[in-house]
């Protein structure tokens, strides 16, 4: 970048009227020659946290709530119990079916000691092989009786125990809609648990992405193999503070959305202080490498209402207006010019501002 000044004679007075000589005001412009090059640009996408393994804790059975062991945001461990609900029935329902189970062992006691004796009986030629068989039969019908009843005493103990709810995975208990005494049952949503020793922040991959990756020639076979190849992610809460763990993607899916040209995207950060939550909103920023583009310094841009302007240097060293289209480069410093200029091009950058069409900019005496 190389600086150049220009002179411009203003008349104060007349010598004929003894007035002092025209006096000289400098003013300095800078201008720089257009060339393509390589930049990276933080692209950014609004997200949601999820947790690895969110899990939506339902009840399998109805009853009275009796008792909430958690608190919302409460850390859970695996295993732990979370929620309690009236056992009186289940534990009727067992007793019952321990119950119907002793009986069905005695008849099916009673129906064996029927088939030995008939048996040895048979075997004496004091019995038809009718009532042998009839016997045998009746003790088959015994075992299966009692084979169901064990059933009933399993599902009964099974349904006991699902009245004690206990957390399935690690992680964090969410918004808690139920209070003790209501009435639940497998319709009920008790709570979501969130698994958050890893996150999940989700997001639409913007249009710009999706070209990038035409442009690449990414098939559907090439994913993975994108996707492993992309830089880390960071993510920024919503009152800009940026969380310390870098993250990764993890899943771009192959379907683009007909209505907003965007792709879903999956970035997995870790979580080891609990500092993520399941909801929480924020943005994801991940670094793309942007090649053979032409950046300029902003301060080159003129806006002009809606448009936006460079000043080109002519042959003759003056300079013309240049309509520009622009894109954020996002370091607040730089835009890149997608229209409107070309390699080799040179322009006004500093005091661009004070460039009017036609104006002489360069001086070649004073290069």
């Amino acid at each position: 970048m190389k600086t150049f000044k220009w002179t411009l004679m203003l008349s104060i007075g007349l010598a004929s009227c003894g007035l002092d000589m025209p006096k000289e005001t400098q003013s300095s412009f800078e201008t720089m020659t257009i060339k393509k090059s390589d930049i990276e640009l933080p692209y950014k996408f609004s997200a949601r946290m999820k947790g690895q393994n969110d899990v939506t804790v339902i009840p399998q059975v109805s009853g009275q709530l009796m008792k909430i062991c958690v608190t919302e945001g409460q850390q859970v461990k695996r295993g732990q119990t979370l929620f309690i609900i009236d056992s009186r029935n289940a534990q009727l329902e067992l007793e019952a079916a321990q119950a119907n189970l002793q009986a069905a062992l005695a008849q099916e006691n009673s129906a064996k000691l029927e088939y030995e004796s008939n048996k040895n009986l048979f075997d004496k030629k004091i019995v038809s092989s009718y009532m042998l068989n009839n016997s045998e039969n009746q003790y088959k019908q015994a075992k299966a009786s009692v084979a169901q009843a064990r059933a009933s005493v399993n599902r009964a103990k099974v349904n006991l125990g699902f009245c004690t709810i206990k957390a399935t995975t690690p992680g964090v208990i969410g918004e808690i809609p139920v209070r003790v005494g209501d009435q639940v049952s497998p319709m009920t949503e008790l709570t979501i648990l969130s698994g958050n020793t890893t996150m999940y922040a989700e997001f639409s991959v913007t249009e710009a992405v999706v070209e990038s990756m035409v442009k690449e020639g990414v098939k559907a076979d090439d994913v993975d193999d994108y996707i492993a190849k992309l830089p880390d992610a960071t993510f920024v809460m919503k009152n800009g503070t940026e969380y310390p763990h870098k993250g990764r993607v993890v899943s771009i899916t192959g379907v683009v959305n007909s209505e907003t040209g965007s792709l879903t995207s999956k970035v997995s950060f870790p979580n080891p202080d609990g500092h993520l939550y399941s909801g929480i909103q924020g943005t994801v920023v991940m670094p793309f490498a942007e090649k053979g583009v032409i950046v300029v310094p902003q301060f080159a841009v003129v806006r002009l209402q809606d448009k936006a302007q460079v000043y080109k240097v002519k042959a003759d060293s003056t300079a013309t207006a240049v309509e520009v289209t622009t894109q954020e480069t996002g370091n607040g410093k730089d835009f890149i010019v997608t229209s409107g200029l070309n390699e080799g091009d040179q322009i006004v950058t500093l005091g661009a501002n004070n460039v009017t069409e036609g104006m002489k900019v360069l001086f070649p005496n004073e290069k």
